[in-house]
């Protein structure tokens, strides 16, 4: 476990766009120098936006569909050629996965986190 972090102000999390999201599409990303997909993510915007996610645990069919939490608002990250523009959560699990966070019951898509 790691220490908890200094004190944020509240405003520092109000500033992040959180939202629930849906993988609609899961691609190899051959070029990343960590093994990821390129992972397409409805947030609820009037495009799909892309991520670039080591979560390579899991087999593309088993990420699409599901609902995620993201970060929408960090901006582009050029990774390996292929922007990425947010961030899907996950924890790691005690043998080091990453496993994706995600609501319990169905939440709508782009429904705000808080």
């Amino acid at each position: 476990m790691s220490p908890l972090k200094p004190i944020a102000a509240y405003d520092d999390f109000a500033r992040l766009d959180i939202r629930i999201g849906k993988i609609v599409d899961v691609q190899p990303f051959p070029r990343a120098r960590n093994p990821s997909w390129k992972v397409g993510v409805d947030v609820g915007t009037e495009r799909i936006m892309w991520s670039s996610a080591q979560i390579t645990n899991y087999e593309p069919a088993a990420l699409l569909g599901s609902l995620v939490v993201c970060v929408c608002n960090f901006g582009p990250k050029n990774i390996a050629g292929f922007t990425s523009e947010l961030l899907i959560l996950g924890a790691k699990d005690s043998e080091g996965k990453v496993i994706v966070l995600g609501p319990r019951s169905e939440v709508a898509i782009g429904e705000a986190i808080f």
